[in-house]
């Protein structure tokens, strides 16, 4: 439990003060935060194959001690032999305790699994102050076997903030040390 309380304290004592003096908010209120993190991993080829659902159910509760839910299909499409209510994906959303160490782990042991690593790109903003970052590898998660895995899958990770601003949710994810490829911004 130490780990989840780590960067909970450095958003109270360091990242609350230095956004502040950054963008001269008036009260700690204003200061931007970090919602929650989704996490996504679209599985095409679940439609021939059912048990890659389970398996990335398992994998991504491993990975961040949630249970996610399988997402389904919303229509038919002939073109990808797509029924509708099939499921094509899993998807789990963190909040309090678990997204701060879910985000530790993912910013101190995770990416910097990944081979050639030079930052990510600081460009995915969606212009409402929302970052995705886009994971190749599901073995980069030290929780994952890789004797085990059945198939390499990537997923999308979003972290939502409480501004509108893209400006501040660079700052703010800066500050919780999320490796960014210029950091000179």
């Amino acid at each position: 439990m130490a780990n989840t309380t780590r960067l909970k304290e450095k958003y109270r004592k360091e990242i609350v003060p230095a956004l502040s003096k950054q963008f001269e908010y008036k009260s700690s209120m204003q200061v931007p935060r970090l919602l929650k993190i989704s996490i996504n991993q679209g599985i095409g080829a679940a439609v021939s194959d059912k048990k890659l659902i389970d398996s990335a159910i398992g994998e991504l509760s491993q990975i961040t001690g949630q249970r996610p839910v399988a997402t389904r299909s919303k229509k038919d499409i002939s073109n990808f032999k797509l029924r509708k209510n099939v499921p094509i994906g899993v998807k789990v959303t963190l909040r309090g305790e678990k997204m701060y160490e879910f985000l530790d782990r993912l910013i101190s042991v995770a990416l910097p699994r990944i081979r050639d690593f030079r930052g990510v790109n600081e460009k995915s903003f969606d212009g409402k102050g929302n970052y995705t970052l886009g994971v190749t590898e599901q073995i980069i998660f030290p929780e994952i076997s890789i004797d085990k895995v059945s198939k390499i899958m990537g997923m999308d990770i979003t972290f939502v903030t409480s501004t509108n601003s893209d400006a501040e949710a660079f700052a703010l994810l800066k500050e919780f040390g999320v490796p960014f490829k210029n950091q000179n911004k």
